[in-house]
């Protein structure tokens, strides 16, 4: 049943409104107002998207139209399970991700701080949007929305590196928009309409096989580029130079999450299981997303960067998603649907770690880290905790959904993408557990580190020696690894998000479930 309701819009546009308020309201002279307003924005965000979780999973959804933006195609906004996803990790991990920004954009003295975090409000605008939109339009319009919000982000320093980055960013991501646009231009020429279906609204043989290939490619581009596939990754690493919020953002809740959502919608309610295999797209892109992650993994494992090693190890973690969906089997959709939030929250503990480490300590170099547990034992903790959950290890979220996926594959008669994803999860325990065993074990700096702690410890706690990361960054870090775990445990805990991914692979699929 569908539900007429503005509630989707509303979500979509409270950020917008909170962003426009930041400007206005918050200058240096009152921070405090500035992160009010991102604060309250963010809950009462999360507050309309979760309230609307129940009647998804009770097979209803809500719809929204702002406008007829031209015959036959609305600016309109919709929920089913699959949008409902994303915006339910978007919406919840803003919060946290806020409230670790202001500890560490006062902790290490950020310059413009009101643009930030008013773009940061639009980016949580798009991402929202492109979890509601109901068709193509309406998704490449917040799609080309995130791509401008991001940039002040990315150029966060506005020296010639972050400037450089930005160029990039925008090159890759602006160039593959456009294309992707001409491919909704096509299809809406050929087929009449450009709303969303569960399972696709393009029909095997409608077309010739390279036409069809080619509208495929053209408009898979801009899902690939944000999600990070290789060979077109090369802005994914460069936008490191932009502060780690802006890093967690990036690689956790919205632009490559949109990228790999981006493909989700491509492959299953565009084109369809059917089509796709008929023309041969799934094995294009299921072979891109092999050499993704294997080449990805092999690069991460030689960087001593933290953030750099962090930033390959999403693209290679985004194309198990990109795989799984390509692999075209209910199970293998529904563990690529929660990929989606097992990798947001791992991710983004991992990120907050190396952002709470450079705040605290001025470290940004793996190999300068030695003996850091002593000094920051829960950072690290969590560190250790989200490196084996990235791997895939039983009792975190990552393996709920890589074990998923590998079931797909295997009764999709698919048994080397099995191997691949195996050999990656081995992969992912070598680059990430040798930092683990840096952080655990002997220092030669350790007056450094604990002179530098000191320091912060009498700026946020009133007393010297302060222990770990400063409380607005440690509690996020905290609870991003309790969900993990939790999540690991009980997938289904809270709003039900692994029953979201289920329903929407069943939808897509026309049944077949999946099981944990």
């Amino acid at each position: 049943m569908t539900i007429l309701s503005i509630k989707p819009f509303l979500a979509v546009v409270i950020s917008l409104l909170a962003a426009l308020l930041i400007l206005f309201f918050g200058n240096n002279v009152r921070p405090n107002v500035r992160e009010g307003i991102t604060l309250s924005a963010a809950v009462i965000k999360a507050v309309l998207v979760f309230s609307m979780v129940p009647a998804v999973l009770a097979g209803n959804e809500y719809y929204f139209c702002l406008w007829e933006i031209v015959d036959g195609v609305e600016l309109a906004f919709r929920t089913d399970a699959a949008g409902m996803i994303f915006a339910c990790v978007a919406s919840g991990l803003w919060i946290v991700t806020s409230v670790y920004s202001i500890g560490y954009m006062r902790g290490h003295h950020e310059k413009n701080q009101t643009g930030y975090f008013a773009a940061f409000a639009v980016c949580l605008s798009s991402t929202i949007g492109i979890s509601f939109a109901a068709n193509l339009l309406t998704f490449f319009i917040f799609y080309e929305m995130l791509t401008v919000a991001t940039y002040p982000l990315v150029v966060h320093y506005r020296d010639d590196k972050a400037r450089a980055s930005g160029r990039k960013y925008l090159a890759y991501t602006l160039i593959s928009g456009q294309l992707f646009f001409a491919a909704v231009a096509a299809v809406y020429v050929i087929y009449g309409t450009c709303e969303f279906k569960a399972g696709g609204f393009i029909d095997p043989g409608s077309v010739s096989t390279g036409l069809m290939l080619m509208l495929f490619l053209l408009m898979i581009g801009g899902g690939a580029v944000k999600a990070g596939i290789m060979p077109l990754h090369g802005w994914l690493p460069s936008a490191m130079v932009a502060p780690t919020p802006v890093s967690a953002l990036l690689h956790a809740v919205a632009v490559v999450k949109a990228g790999a959502f981006c493909v989700l919608r491509v492959v299953c309610y565009v084109f369809g299981p059917e089509a796709a295999g008929w023309c041969g797209a799934d094995k294009i892109l299921a072979w891109f997303a092999v050499a993704t992650i294997l080449l990805s993994s092999f690069i991460a494992m030689r960087k001593d960067n933290l953030k750099a090693r962090l930033a390959f190890s999403t693209i290679g973690q985004l194309s198990y998603i990109v795989l799984g969906i390509s692999v075209l089997a209910p199970y293998s959709i529904t563990g690529a649907m929660f990929h989606i939030v097992a990798h947001a929250f791992l991710k983004i503990t991992l990120f907050m770690c190396a952002g709470a480490i450079y705040v605290t300590t001025g470290l940004s170099e793996i190999s300068t880290m030695g003996g850091l547990a002593k000094k920051m034992p829960v950072t690290c903790a969590c560190f250790g905790l989200a490196s084996l959950g990235i791997a895939g290890l039983p009792l975190l979220a990552g393996f709920v959904s890589k074990f998923n996926i590998i079931r797909g594959a295997l009764i999709a008669g698919k048994p080397l993408f099995v191997a691949v994803l195996v050999a990656a999860a081995l992969l992912a325990l070598s680059y990430l557990i040798p930092v683990v065993r840096v952080f655990f074990g002997k220092s030669d700096r350790s007056a450094e580190i604990s002179g530098h702690a000191q320091t912060v410890g009498e700026k946020y706690g009133g007393h010297a020696g302060y222990n770990d990361a400063a409380p607005a960054m440690l509690i996020p870090i905290v609870i991003t690894a309790v969900v993990s775990l939790v999540l690991g445990i009980m997938p289904d805990a809270g709003p039900h998000l692994y029953d979201l991914a289920v329903i929407a692979a069943e939808s897509i699929s026309g049944g077949g479930g999946a099981i944990v």
